[in-house]
């Protein structure tokens, strides 16, 4: 997130305060879950490009503006393709996404918004077609996390900013 304190400090919107620096130790606590998210998503054969599409799809939803930065920049770096990145808010409407993407799209949106009971049984009849249970509960640990991320930096207001030139 932000690199210290006084940074931190420096840029934070008037009225809020960076709960991630307020409170380190729960902090912590997600980026460790964050990590064993990470390693679980691996272990179930879900490829970096499709962790994070699923990172940007939930950031997407929850209109956090630092999540998608971070996770554009991730995808980049794993090898998406900038054409896929900009019609991922539209996916249903491609035929850019593999069955498996899709899937796991399907079940990042019935994550983000859980109350929508049909659109839950509709993501898992779908999963449940291309992807075996490992997958599915990866994804839908990724889709937890990403979420309780967005959280975090919508209520920070965490910024997007330039970065330094090189």
């Amino acid at each position: 997130m932000i690199e210290t304190a006084q940074a931190a400090e420096a840029h934070r919107p008037k009225g809020r305060i960076y709960i991630d620096k307020q409170s380190p130790a729960a902090y912590q606590a997600l980026v460790r879950t964050a990590d064993v998210v990470r390693t679980t998503a691996a272990e179930a054969g879900l490829d970096r490009i499709l962790v994070e599409l699923v990172n940007l799809r939930v950031s997407q939803l929850n209109g956090c503006a630092f999540c998608l930065d971070v996770h554009t920049r991730a995808a980049l770096r794993a090898g998406e393709s900038t054409r896929r990145l900009g019609v991922l808010a539209a996916w249903r409407d491609t035929e850019l996404f593999t069955p498996r993407e899709r899937a796991s799209l399907a079940l990042a949106e019935a994550t983000t918004h859980p109350s929508d009971a049909l659109a839950q049984e509709r993501a898992y009849a779908e999963a449940g077609q291309v992807l075996n249970d490992d997958e599915i509960a990866a994804v839908v640990w990724v889709a937890i996390t990403i979420n309780a991320f967005n959280r975090v930096s919508i209520l920070s207001k965490h910024p997007v900013r330039e970065a330094p030139a090189r």
